[in-house]
């Protein structure tokens, strides 16, 4: 993985316990999993506006938002980005129409 993504995951490790007044990190685990979710789509709609009318930079900095968010909640359910990154091997060769499909029923 790349070394930039594990530099995130173990910060947020690290800050996972923290003391909350202190960790924005530790503050949203505190809040537990509704609120770290509902920043997760607060980042994605601030990154779609970004996308549709603010240029580059601003995408790339709400991308990095949404990116950051992403990982606590995955950190918060026991994965990792490397978790999604597998599941996307996973599905390389497959049409995404046929992955889809096979998520039916």
């Amino acid at each position: 993985m790349d070394p930039r993504i594990e530099r995130l995951e173990a910060v947020i490790r690290a800050r996972r316990d923290a003391d909350p007044a202190s960790s924005y990190v530790a503050s949203l685990f505190a809040r537990g999993t509704a609120k770290i979710a509902q920043k997760v789509g607060e980042e994605a709609t601030e990154t779609i506006i970004a996308a549709l009318a603010e240029g580059k930079d601003k995408l790339t900095g709400e991308a990095a938002d949404l990116l950051f968010h992403l990982a606590i909640l995955l950190a918060n359910a026991g994965l990792g980005l490397d978790d999604v990154l597998n599941e996307l091997e996973r599905r390389e060769g497959i049409s995404g129409i046929d992955e889809k499909a096979s998520r039916k029923g």
